[in-house]
Formats: structure tokens, C-alpha cells, sequence
């Protein structure tokens, strides 16, 4: 995750840069149930409005919990599926904030209501974050169920209301670039925290609809709008959080947007991107899926690492016997192609590998959603790029 606003801050309060320090454990995206109430097109998890058989129970999620905290796991992600779908999502949730975990709740919003806003609001989440995929209609064709935009608006207002930390997260294709101005409105006008732009990553519906996938040229400009919203909300006092997702080159194509408006300040800021250090699926984030199954991140469903039933996720987490793990914990990453030619890999680290591996069977191919040009990247011109529109049916492991 690429923190947009605290690099932004930088530019009217540098810090000097020190050396790069991963925290003791990954943060956790949990996916604790895979049901949910709607059809998303981009879904990772390919979730349905059905029971999934084999989920952990309670006491198999508060053994994790236990394993998890004594591994020194600083934050949970509870999600889905809509994890407020699970019955006992509250106790796991305030047993979370007991323990000491920084808890986020990721939900749809849709359910979201006067009937358990207080119990949400009980269990005291540090961030409640729910998906929009554009304004009204927009919204409502991508989630595939009508209504859908006006019921998660109002799962946000509830949370604000409440005193909740609220986030709107907004995973751009060609067919909802255009509601990004208004979404950033919203995001000013509803009083929400934090906007999280998500590049769309080639995983479970978002994988089949990778043909709608927003071409190199908008994603570019959907940068410039965000960096420069950003900029226009703190020269303001508005307190927002801008961070994206799922394409490191965000961080360079950032230092380009620097060089450009602030070039005193790029010296300095390339250094604490350096310090960033781009891409950590395998290190600084992990995912566990609603089977138990470990992965390297949420976008790695078809490769599985173990499972916590066999092993604690500790053993797991440590375990680089396994080829991919091993690769994701080099550092540097071994990648070739134009990734491993990148004047600035030392900002990236070869951006997203689940991304390389779809689309050509090869993790450490180059990263097709890389969005910056040869010369940006210092790589010699004219070189054939691996297509982000072809479908690559590739070996997936078990």
C-alpha cells in the first residue's frame, strides 16, 4: 500500500530518511467467511450469497488469534465474503481489541444499519472501511444488486455519525474511471477519513474481467487527479487519507509527479520512497482465507502456503522451503524483464508479482500493469511489453 498523503506531507515538512524497517509481523488481511450478499465483478475471493463448507469456527479463529498475537501481528483485517455475515463476528472483533490488535472492519456497507450500528460501534473498530465502485447506477451495476450505492452511503453516515474512522475504497476500470471526481466529492462533502484507490489486480471475478481493466494512459491520469485532490486537501487543513494499492508504481510515478511540481524536493523524497521499499506481499502483509489457508496476500487465492488447522501460522509465515515464499522474502527480488532493468526497483521491488504470474505463468515475469514508460524507468525504448489483455491460462498451484 502506497500512503499518498503521508508522502505528500513530506513536501512541506521533509524528514530525513533512515533505514528500511519491516515490522515484526505482516499485517493480516482475514477473510473469515466467504458468503456475501453481493456479486462484485472484480471479487477476488469469488464470493456468492451461499454457505461455504470447512470455515473455521470460533475456537479454531480465537486459537489463531492466539498464535497470531504471541507472533507479534500488529493488525487484523476482518473481512470476506461480508464478515457481517458471520454470527459471532463481534466476539471475534472484541476479543481482537482486547488482545491489542489494531482491528479494521471490511465490509460492503449494504448491511450496515440501525439494527447493529451499535454493536459495531461497541466493538470500537480503528477502521471501518467499505467498497464503492462509482456514484449511484455505477455502483449498483458493478455490485449487480439496485440499491446497493444508496444502502452502503448510508452504512458510511452511520459509522461517521458514531465517531467511527470511515474509509470508501474505489477499485478503478475503464467502465467507473468516470465517477472518480465525484467519489473524491463525496469522499470531501460526507466528512469520510480516508480514500483508497485500488489498482485492479488479476484475482478470482477480477481476474475473469481483467479485459476491463483501466489502460495505461487513465490509469496515469487517475494518479494525477488523486495526487493533486491530495495536495488541494492539505493546503486546505482537510484532514484526509489518500493511500492506493495493488501497483507499486504508484511510488514512482509519484517521485515523476515531485520532479515535475516540487523538483527541490525530489532528492529527499525519493529517498524516503526508497525507505518504503514498494511491494511486500510475503513480508509485511499476509492473508488467511475463511479455510484457513495461508497466502502471500488476498490476490494469491490459488496458492496456498498451509493451512492454520496443520500448522500455526507462525511456522507458516517463517517457512521458506516453499519457492514462492522464498522469492517474495529476497531482498532484492529476483525479476526480470523490464522490473528487473527499473533505475528505480529500489522503490517499487518489481511491484506485483500476482499480477505477472496471471497473465504469463512466470511471477518474476515484469509486472504488465506497470504504468510508467521507458524513459521513466530508464529502460532502453522499443522493447515489446507482455500485453495486459490477453488471457494466459497458466498452472496454478495447490
Amino acid at each position: 500500500m502506497f500512503r499518498i498523503s503521508q508522502y505528500m506531507q513530506e513536501l512541506s515538512a521533509p524528514r530525513q530518511p533512515g533505514p528500511k524497517l519491516n515490522p515484526p509481523a505482516p499485517v493480516v488481511i482475514w477473510n473469515l467467511i466467504r458468503r456475501c450478499n453481493l456479486t462484485c465483478k472484480h471479487c477476488y475471493s469469488i464470493s456468492a450469497d451461499t454457505d461455504f463448507p470447512g470455515e473455521l469456527a470460533t475456537d479454531e479463529i480465537f486459537v489463531v488469534m492466539d498464535d497470531l498475537k504471541g507472533f507479534r501481528v500488529p493488525v487484523l483485517i476482518l473481512s470476506g465474503g461480508e464478515p457481517l455475515l458471520r454470527p459471532d463476528i463481534f466476539d471475534i472483533a472484541r476479543r481482537a481489541k482486547s488482545m491489542g490488535f489494531y482491528v479494521g472492519l471490511s465490509s460492503n456497507g449494504t448491511l450496515i444499519d440501525a439494527a447493529n450500528i451499535a454493536r459495531i460501534a461497541d466493538c470500537d473498530f480503528d477502521y471501518v472501511g467499505v467498497s464503492l465502485d462509482g456514484i449511484g447506477e455505477t455502483h449498483d451495476r458493478f455490485r449487480q444488486m439496485p440499491g446497493a450505492f444508496d444502502a452502503s452511503l448510508k452504512g458510511i453516515r452511520l459509522c461517521r455519525d458514531l465517531g467511527l474512522k470511515i474509509g470508501v475504497r474505489f477499485t478503478m476500470t475503464q467502465d467507473n474511471a468516470q465517477d472518480l471526481p465525484r467519489l473524491l466529492e463525496l469522499v470531501e462533502d460526507e466528512g469520510i477519513d480516508r480514500f483508497y484507490f485500488s489498482h485492479l489486480n488479476y484475482a478470482g471475478r477480477g481476474n475473469r474481467n481483467r479485459q476491463d481493466d483501466a489502460q495505461h494512459r487513465l490509469t496515469r491520469w487517475a494518479m494525477d487527479l488523486l495526487f493533486d485532490t491530495c495536495r488541494d486537501y492539505q493546503e486546505r487543513g482537510l484532514h484526509k487519507e489518500f493511500t492506493s494499492g495493488n501497483n507499486d508504481a504508484d511510488g514512482v510515478y509519484f517521485l515523476h509527479w515531485v520532479q515535475k511540481n516540487f523538483p527541490d524536493n525530489a532528492a529527499n523524497i525519493r529517498a524516503r520512497l526508497v525507505q518504503w521499499g514498494g511491494n511486500s506481499s510475503g513480508v509485511n502483509v499476509a492473508n488467511i482465507d475463511n479455510l484457513g489457508n495461508v497466502h502471500p496476500d488476498t490476490m494469491w487465492w490459488h496458492y496456498s502456503l498451509g493451512n492454520v488447522r496443520q500448522r500455526p501460522f507462525s511456522a507458516i509465515w517463517t517457512d521458506v522451503s516453499d519457492p514462492l515464499m522464498a522469492g517474495l522474502k529476497q531482498f532484492p527480488r529476483s525479476v526480470s524483464g523490464r522490473c528487473g532493468e527499473c533505475r528505480h526497483f529500489d522503490i517499487c521491488n518489481g511491484n506485483t508479482r500476482v499480477r505477472a504470474q496471471q497473465l504469463t505463468g512466470d511471477a518474476w515475469a515484469e509486472d504488465p500493469g506497470c504504468y510508467l514508460d521507458d524513459e521513466e524507468i530508464g529502460v532502453a525504448p522499443g522493447r515489446e511489453r507482455v500485453p495486459l489483455t490477453p488471457y494466459i491460462k497458466i498452472r496454478r498451484a495447490s
